[in-house]
């Protein structure tokens, strides 16, 4: 299969230097998120495109290229191609085009759009016009309609190669990742922090996620979940880091020693201090954040202003004049929406009456009284773990009960994504079988009937063990997982 990948529109009026630069990240990218399907994957770079290459036939295989590829920060579009040697006269080139397209203009209107680079003894508009008349002919077409047609007829003659092209396919635009800088995202899992994540990763910077643990495990979890999540639809050519913060002792401090009104905003302070440590471990320059100007108390602009001033970085806030409506549109559409609506939710700060004009001063004396030692432990005590091992690393140690059969009167609970329930359904004779998400599952299983046994079954045995694992801590003894 081979396929051309055209780079989103404003990597082309780059100057050549930096334009050569995005297009060899965009080469690297691809071929490092389709290494694992195909090891001998190609890429080769000019100036308006990418060609890709591979040897993959399993349609299966191939449709995961395709998927990969649409989800790719830097591609504008791409799509496949048949190619040939330029053949001699207009009739076999129809030929060549009708052995793609043939199938498809039956009964239907059609036009061929042919775009030429080289020396040739004929036009672009040469080509579409005798090839659309040669192939109204031959494949029983409804005819030639310029504007509008049922079916478009893709070609391209670059010097003596002739490329007929099809399935083309919208790319999620932006910039590659990995050529701009690196940034950690402070994530809570929600619809905010997951979207603002997913706008600067297409941008093209290197996202690094970084949750504040304020003492829920099962919060811990959502949060890394959808984390993988991020990462292995649209980061997964880099290798990132989560880094989890146990903050409860921080938040306790604050509770004990600052006025109620002041907690949101001092509460934001600590965490972008924390963050800011963090950051310079990892020789990072900016912090983001998923806040949007006045969606809660703490973010009206004096708010914002104070709570900056906690540190010298630079932090993001690519929402910050975005709607919560249109925020959540964008989460549905980027598959993150599901994980905020079940996300557990830790209230860790409950103001009465809390400011939106917070004052430096003010802030600064309700400071004083906490323990910043508290905050120095909590960094060193931050867990980092690669992204794309995190959810097989947490599941490590999590010892529980694992069968190979399930057997009548028992519930198997398949917690996959329901796209890859629909793809690969799974099929037991005789077995009661349910379906509930991962992103679901801590808030749903407490409906279920607990005088019912429950395996969990996920294609790895990764999620199932973790979900199981907290579960069996949340007191629910009915639970094992299922790995035949």
């Amino acid at each position: 299969m081979k396929l051309f990948v055209k780079p989103f529109a404003e990597i082309t009026i780059k100057s050549r230097p930096v334009r050569r630069q995005f297009i060899l990240q965009l080469g690297r990218n691809i071929r490092n998120v389709l290494k694992d399907l195909d090891p001998g994957v190609r890429t080769s770079g000019e100036w308006d495109n990418i060609d890709v290459v591979t040897s993959l036939t399993d349609p299966v295989l191939q449709q995961q290229v395709v998927e990969r590829l649409r989800n790719l920060p830097g591609i504008a579009h791409f799509y496949q191609v048949l190619d040939f040697e330029l053949p001699d006269s207009m009739q076999e080139i129809a030929n060549r085009c009708a052995e793609h397209y043939a199938p498809l203009l039956q009964d239907k209107t059609f036009a061929v759009r042919c775009k030429r680079v080289g020396k040739h003894g004929f036009t672009s508009m040469d080509v579409e016009r005798e090839v659309g008349s040669l192939l109204r002919r031959q494949c029983g077409a409804a005819g030639i309609r310029l504007n509008r047609p049922d079916v478009e007829v893709r070609l391209e003659i670059r010097h003596r190669r002739l490329l007929v092209e099809f399935n083309r396919q919208e790319g999620l635009g932006g910039y590659p990742l990995g050529s701009i800088e690196q940034t950690l995202v402070l994530m809570s899992g929600g619809f905010d922090s997951t979207v603002a994540a997913y706008q600067l990763m297409r941008r093209g910077l290197l996202a690094h996620f970084c949750f504040f643990n304020l003492g829920g495990r099962a919060h811990e979890l959502g949060v890394m979940e959808v984390a993988h999540y991020l990462w292995e639809k649209f980061g997964r050519s880099h290798r990132v880091l989560f880094v989890s913060v146990p903050f409860e002792e921080v938040l306790a401090d604050i509770l004990g020693n600052v006025d109620n009104s002041q907690m949101g905003v001092v509460l934001k302070r600590q965490m972008l201090r924390a963050a800011e440590k963090i950051a310079d471990g990892l020789q990072i320059g900016t912090l983001a954040t998923g806040e949007a100007i006045s969606q809660v108390s703490s973010q009206t602009l004096i708010n914002l202003s104070v709570i900056d001033k906690a540190t010298d970085k630079l932090v993001l806030r690519p929402l910050v004049a975005a709607h919560k409506q249109d925020i959540i549109n964008t989460a549905e559409a980027i598959g993150t929406a599901e994980f905020a609506k079940h996300m557990p939710e830790y209230c860790g700060v409950i103001s009465v009456n809390p400011t939106t004009r917070a004052r430096p001063g003010r802030i600064a004396r309700e400071e004083e009284s906490l323990n910043q030692q508290l905050l120095e432990q909590a960094v060193a005590r931050a867990r980092f773990v690669t992204v794309d091992k995190l959810l097989e690393e947490l599941s490590e140690d999590v010892q529980v009960e694992m069968v190979s059969e399930a057997l009548p009167g028992q519930v198997v609970v398949d917690i996959r994504h329901p796209d890859e329930s629909e793809d690969h359904p799974l099929t037991l004779d005789g077995v009661e079988q349910i379906q509930l998400p991962f992103y679901a599952i801590n808030s749903k299983f407490q409906e279920l009937d607990s005088n019912r046994q429950y395996l969990l079954y996920c294609d790895k045995g990764v999620m199932s063990r973790l979900h199981c694992h907290h579960l069996l801590h949340e007191g629910h003894d009915n639970v094992r997982v299922y790995r035949p």
